[in-house]
């Protein structure tokens, strides 16, 4: 065997470790804390309505005047001319980011906007879901300050425990 076959070999064998250790860089960068999966929740699909599945996340420490980053993953898009998507806010919450979307068919979409609350408590960011001519609403809460922790209900009525031992609220009537 002469030298250039072996320098031949040595290149060879550098160039197919090449992309081994590039995809091993690439894949421990992807496995940093900030690309960890965000818990996506599921909405609801309504009876009689548009069918798009949609899933979405909200950062979870929201704060006054500053943007909550809200993703929105849509999916389930069967109709040959595809679906669309249109976003609204409550009063006091902005939202930047688009206002329609196209939702191919057979794809999944996701789509990233930023909702900034002016007050505490829960504004909604409104997801209105088309196709095949039918609308969906989904209502996306997004909670700021203790006020929005856990929403409590007021009781008009007594605490009374009956004969068998089960506790009712008497409520008054109107």
């Amino acid at each position: 065997m002469n030298l250039s076959s072996k320098s031949g070999a040595a290149a060879l064998a550098l160039a197919l470790m090449a992309p081994a250790v590039a995809f091993a860089d690439a894949q421990t960068k992807a496995e940093g804390p900030s690309a960890a999966p965000r818990a996506m929740a599921r909405a609801v699909k309504k009876p009689n309505g548009s069918g798009v599945d949609v899933q979405y996340s909200v950062d979870d420490s929201v704060k006054i005047g500053q943007a909550a980053t809200v993703v929105i993953q849509f999916g389930a898009i069967s109709d040959p001319a595809g679906g669309s998507a249109r976003f609204t806010a409550d009063p006091g919450l902005t939202l930047a980011g688009a206002d329609e979307i196209r939702l191919p068919t057979g794809q999944t979409t996701t789509v990233t906007l930023r909702a900034t609350p002016g007050s505490e408590g829960i504004a909604y960011v409104n997801v209105f879901t088309t196709q095949n001519g039918l609308t969906s609403a989904t209502s996306i809460p997004v909670r700021v300050g203790a006020a929005a922790a856990s929403p409590k209900l007021r009781s008009a009525g007594e605490l009374q425990k009956l004969p068998a031992g089960d506790a009712v609220i008497s409520m008054p009537a109107r």
